[in-house]
């Protein structure tokens, strides 16, 4: 038993103490947990079946209304080559564990490395946004969530253009917080909060939520908005992960000027 124990102090001790074998130990954890959330997932969805349609029917509806409204329904949507339409790729993936109780919340994806999915990659639903890809096995993905303290991502008020970062106070599942906004930006309760897009991970303008509330800090001359979520993250089922074509380049260009 003594040996036992010494042998297991030793290997936590290499385990954190070396990258290589940590990263090795997430990748091993994320296979063989993550087949147990598939399995208890596939029976609580099979529960959720009737919510799931109902929240797909709303979905195919605002989708047709974006459809019936356009100039032409007939014509072909052509690519871009100067605005940059078509930069990215979807990955469909399901959550199959989700938390959502502690400081540091993540969310187990049934998609990973074989599937195209690496780390950073920019998580969401048809309601809005959801995480970032942290870690990732062959068939498996950790995210992120939002509601995790360490999470901080670019937002900015849809109506002007304010920016500002996307944290998480730790207490309710159903706001965030918008910081760092400057006092002569014009805030009011019910604006939309929507994704910045100065980073590869998400794109400009996916929702996030309306503002709920208003503070402001008068050591720093900023407001800070508790922002009222439009996703439900205790209920998640389907989710895209974004992937842009431009990832690798920005990445590479970004690593060279900071060298």
């Amino acid at each position: 038993m003594l040996f036992l124990l010494l042998l297991g102090i030793s290997l936590v001790l290499t385990v954190q103490a070396h990258s290589f074998h940590r990263s090795k130990v997430i990748s091993s954890a994320n296979f063989l947990t993550g087949g147990v959330y598939e399995q208890i997932n596939s029976f609580s969805e099979y529960l959720r079946l009737k919510d799931q349609n109902e929240e797909l029917a709303i979905e195919n509806a605002r989708l047709k209304s974006l459809l019936f409204n356009a100039k032409d329904t007939t014509s072909i949507p052509k690519i871009d080559s100067i605005k940059g339409v078509d930069k990215v790729n979807i990955i469909v993936s399901k959550v199959i564990h989700n938390s959502y109780n502690s400081q540091e919340n993540y969310l187990t994806l049934n998609s990973g490395s074989a599937a195209g999915v690496q780390p950073d990659m920019g998580v969401v639903n048809s309601a809005g946004i959801v995480g970032i890809i942290d870690k990732t096995s062959k068939n498996y993905a950790t995210v992120l969530s939002i509601l995790n303290v360490k999470s901080q991502i670019n937002a900015k008020i849809k109506k002007s253009n304010h920016f500002g970062s996307l944290v998480w106070n730790g207490k309710s599942t159903g706001f965030v917080q918008l910081i760092d906004i400057p006092r002569l930006a014009s805030v009011r309760k019910g604006d939309t909060i929507v994704t910045g897009g100065q980073s590869v991970i998400f794109p400009a303008n996916i929702g996030i939520g309306t503002i709920d509330k208003i503070y402001i800090d008068n050591q720093t001359n900023y407001y800070t908005l508790n922002i009222k979520l439009f996703n439900d993250m205790t209920n998640l089922g389907h989710v895209y992960i974004i992937k842009s074509k431009d990832r690798e380049e920005v990445l590479n260009l970004e690593k060279k000027e900071n060298e």
